[in-house]
């Protein structure tokens, strides 16, 4: 069977705020059904790293997440801001969280963190040659730690699922397949 588009029959706003907007809609089915009040999400576009020092670490952030209270190991990353594309993001979020600046950016996967309910997409960068050249310049309520890990110890760290943001997980196997 072909598998055919919605169509979007009706749309209003819930909710609409800087970092995440809200919309519901009504739906017509490609078999005729309607899907009255399906609730979408609008998020901004995300940027992470799987970035390596020179000495080919790779560069890890924890923090705390409030909506799931746990304090998690991530790559760095951050939103993209508008009017800017996703590889300066990708440098200005490291600089920010890391301070740290690269010989290197590759883009090696886009992926949509959940394109059943949001909009929006993850690109998922590869730096290299990383040097720190200045101090962190966070933002009010970022707090976190920047940490340095052997490629050997964050494949173990994933074998043992102590990475549990599944974008970051993604992230970097798609960052260690690119080595």
């Amino acid at each position: 069977m072909e598998i055919l588009k919605w169509q979007k029959i009706a749309s209003k706003y819930l909710v609409k705020e800087r970092w995440a907007t809200l919309r519901v809609d009504t739906c017509k089915l490609q078999n005729g059904s309607i899907k009255d009040d399906y609730y979408v999400l609008e998020y901004p576009n995300w940027v992470n790293a799987v970035a390596l020092t020179k000495e080919n670490k790779i560069i890890m952030v924890r923090q705390y997440r409030f909506a799931a209270d746990i304090i998690s190991l991530e790559i760095p990353g951050g939103v993209i801001d508008d009017g800017e594309d996703s590889e300066t993001a990708i440098i200005r979020e490291l600089q920010e969280e890391t301070g740290y600046s690269f010989d290197s950016c590759e883009l090696v996967a886009t992926l949509y963190p959940n394109p059943a309910t949001s909009t929006n997409k993850t690109f998922t960068y590869l730096l290299k040659g990383g040097v720190k050249t200045h101090e962190q310049h966070l933002d009010e309520h970022e707090i976190l730690n920047v940490e340095e890990y052997t490629i050997e110890e964050v494949k173990q760290m994933l074998k043992e699922n102590k990475i549990e943001q599944a974008l970051h997980v993604a992230g970097l196997y798609y960052g260690l397949m690119h080595l």
